[in-house]
């Protein structure tokens, strides 16, 4: 959802993770509601360290007990319980995920990530014209940038639409778009990029047509050759973003800042676009 304050416009870039989102990887997230809040709530007076045992009779009398009617209206709080991978929904992919070294170094986890690198000027490279499961070549991205009339700066974040997420709610969603070539994402990198995103479900071309080109061929340059430029220059992806098409081709910020988890090779992100109204 957009959000237009006095100054900016702030566009959402996020999907909404459910226990429908289409994943490979079930979600699931139990919701506590309110009325059973209460209850738990009510409950975990037993389970306090300083709780003496004498008064358990107190409380199976109903000296020393909360229950749902003590509360307010006789309901309590909400939580909920989720049970969710690392790349579900929009995320972030670290270098760690791409191997455990990269330019010769211990690879960065989700948690070392520079936050400098997580909120720069943004450009969206319009590739909707490529077709499902192609190659998204380094000419497709120069073309794009002729375009618009755009050079890329050190640090720019790179947004490349290609129409993808119009189909998040559908199964083929999982495997029917184009992937980033090995060679674009080496250009990408060394005009200083350090964060490219996608509204696709994989940076990659889809599993299965990765997995019959190796077959064939038995090249393993056919297996995530874009993920894999990771281990020889630095780099980190964002997958499945939504709204590219709310944004203009540049001239806004990118805000892509991933939750800490410790030692992970992705987080989840709230990616929002930052546009000046003035």
């Amino acid at each position: 959802m957009d959000r237009i304050f006095e100054k900016v416009k702030i566009i959402d870039l996020s999907a909404t993770i459910d226990n429908a989102s289409i994943e490979l990887q079930p979600v699931k997230i139990k919701y506590i509601s309110h009325k059973k809040g209460a209850f738990l709530l009510g409950l975990s007076v037993l389970f306090q360290k300083k709780f003496p045992f004498k008064d358990l009779f107190l409380y199976l009398f109903g000296i020393k007990r909360i229950t749902a009617k003590d509360f307010p209206d006789g309901l309590g709080l909400a939580w909920e319980d989720i049970n969710i991978g690392t790349h579900i929904g929009t995320h972030l992919d670290s270098p760690w995920h791409f191997g455990p070294a990269s330019e010769g170094r211990p690879a960065k986890t989700i948690d070392q990530i520079p936050l400098e690198w997580c909120y720069a000027d943004g450009v969206v490279l319009d590739i909707r014209d490529k077709k499902q499961k192609e190659l998204i070549t380094l000419k497709d991205i120069q073309d794009a940038l002729q375009r618009i009339k755009y050079s890329i700066k050190k640090n720019d974040i790179v947004l490349i639409m290609t129409g993808a997420s119009q189909y998040a709610q559908n199964k083929e969603y999982l495997r029917s778009y184009p992937g980033i070539s090995r060679e674009a994402v080496f250009w990408l990198i060394k005009q200083g990029v350090k964060i490219i995103g996608t509204d696709t479900w994989g940076f990659d071309r889809p599993f299965e047509n990765m997995i019959k080109d190796y077959l064939r061929t038995k090249d393993k340059n056919h297996l995530w050759p874009a993920h894999l430029v990771g281990r020889e220059k630095e780099y980190c992806h964002i997958e499945k973003l939504v709204n590219l098409d709310k944004l203009p081709p540049y001239g806004f910020k990118v805000a892509v800042f991933p939750i800490k988890l410790k030692g992970t090779s992705a987080a989840w992100v709230r990616a929002v676009a930052i546009i000046n109204l003035r």
